[in-house]
């Protein structure tokens, strides 16, 4: 930003308005910074693996609930189903981790919840109850088709989302204590 030129100030300092240009200007500057969006956030580091394996077993649980349901359905529907279901899951987790927006992450919460319930549920009724499931399905045996990723993936999405949830609430907090937004610059560049 340009400083303003006017006159010196009568004790011989400069003047107090160019003072306020610029630390004014270093506020907004250091505000801008705390309301930086997480959104990129999800999208990097241990998110970024996170969304490709999300998008991996998205893919592997379509084909396969879509292979089963096309040509060997009577032989074990519920299986299959639950095969499309997890699928389901798998998109919708993949889709809102890759999208980041606060009420993504809301929506991936649910998805990775109800994945981890899934998982527990239909690995425990298929050891239960192994005539229901002549085939297996992603989440049967607890995943143990797929080395027992689907029954950690879940627990790491989760994780993964909690820290995002924690760093935006130290965002918020910190924007909210910050003088450049709750408080106004006086013409000496003092914050009130």
């Amino acid at each position: 930003m340009s400083e303003r030129t006017a006159g010196p100030d009568p004790a011989g300092g400069p003047h107090p308005a160019a003072s306020t240009d610029l630390t004014a200007s270093a506020d907004l500057t250091a505000s801008t910074d705390l309301t930086a969006s997480t959104e990129p956030a999800a999208r990097t580091g241990p998110g970024r693996l996170l969304i490709a394996v999300y998008g991996l077993f998205a893919l592997s649980a379509t084909a396969r609930a879509g292979v089963q349901i096309g040509t060997k359905f009577s032989h074990a529907p519920v299986a299959y189903l639950l095969s499309a279901f997890a699928a389901v899951v798998y998109i919708l987790a993949t889709a809102t981790l890759a999208n980041g927006s606060r009420t993504a992450r809301r929506i991936a919460v649910l998805s990775c919840s109800v994945e981890f319930v899934g998982v527990v549920a239909i690995g425990t009724w298929s050891v239960l109850d192994p005539a229901t499931f002549p085939d297996a399905t992603v989440w049967s045996g607890y995943g143990s088709g797929y080395g027992f990723v689907p029954l950690v993936l879940p627990i790491f999405g989760l994780l993964w989302l909690r820290r995002l949830h924690r760093q935006e609430s130290t965002r918020d907090r910190l924007v909210d204590e910050s003088p450049a937004v709750s408080g106004s610059v006086t013409t000496d560049g003092r914050h009130r």
